[in-house]
């Protein structure tokens, strides 16, 4: 990402409709297949400046987490904001840990920001590798290449994905796909028209504050999308991917 997305994400990524839907999806894959109050060892894979490692800490303070990042800016964001976390400067499709080292492994809006599918499926292949036997990695990607927009410009985005890219990449690295949904279901009318109808954001990118009004309205419809797929649902439809996968 640009400089500037870094520091508007900061400012941003604690109240923002989309990270905390983001969010909420992930901790409940990682709620369902991992004891809450146990010593989990856990490393968010391209954590940009810190807020879902955060937000997991308020979540389930009682695990361990660390993060990555390639950019020195975010590491340095990150440091400041979650300073009970270990951050380290290196690259998804590299990181400095031993095999196996980690139970939960998260890589959010990280594998589209690599080329595809060479840089991708290197990320993918170090994602299994610290996973630990059994442990759980949770993806989060762009989806659709037809939604391609002055967004993900402005987030130098190098690939929005079809699921069956995501899956092929999984399969190839090794991993068991548990759940595929795509998410952003409901609310993609919306983004449709902001990204390919109307003016570009003079800002750049979507990360921005929402007027609070806006920001609640789209927040109620991502709680239906959420419902269902409490359920045992999935969406065949959405502006995002959420991969979750495991190692054998």
């Amino acid at each position: 990402m640009q400089i500037e997305e870094y520091r508007r994400l900061a400012e941003v990524e604690d109240r923002h409709c989309y990270f905390r839907s983001l969010h909420a999806h992930v901790a409940r894959e990682l709620r369902s297949r991992h004891a809450v109050d146990a010593d989990v060892e856990a490393i968010d894979a391209g954590c940009g400046t810190g807020g879902f490692i955060g937000r997991m800490k308020r979540t389930l303070p009682s695990w361990h987490w660390s993060g990555i990042d390639f950019m020195p800016l975010a590491c340095e964001l990150a440091r400041r904001r979650v300073p009970q976390a270990t951050i380290r400067e290196a690259s998804v499709t590299e990181l400095p840990f031993a095999d196996a080292s980690f139970a939960v492994v998260t890589a959010l809006d990280v594998i589209t920001q690599v080329p595809y599918p060479g840089a991708a499926a290197q990320a993918f292949a170090e994602l299994r590798r610290v996973l630990k036997p059994g442990g759980t990695v949770v993806i989060n990607a762009a989806a659709y290449r037809w939604l391609w927009s002055y967004h993900d410009e402005a987030c130098q985005t190098q690939h929005r994905f079809a699921a069956a890219e995501l899956l092929e990449l999984a399969r190839v690295a090794g991993l068991v796909p548990v759940r595929l949904t795509h998410w952003n279901a409901l609310t993609l009318p919306l983004v449709v028209v902001r990204r390919k109808l109307l003016a570009r954001p003079a800002s750049g990118s979507d990360v921005q504050p929402l007027p609070w009004v806006l920001d609640r309205a789209v927040g109620a419809v991502m709680a239906l999308e959420h419902a269902w797929l409490r359920l045992g649902g999935n969406w065949r439809w959405g502006s995002s991917l959420l991969l979750v996968a495991t190692r054998p």
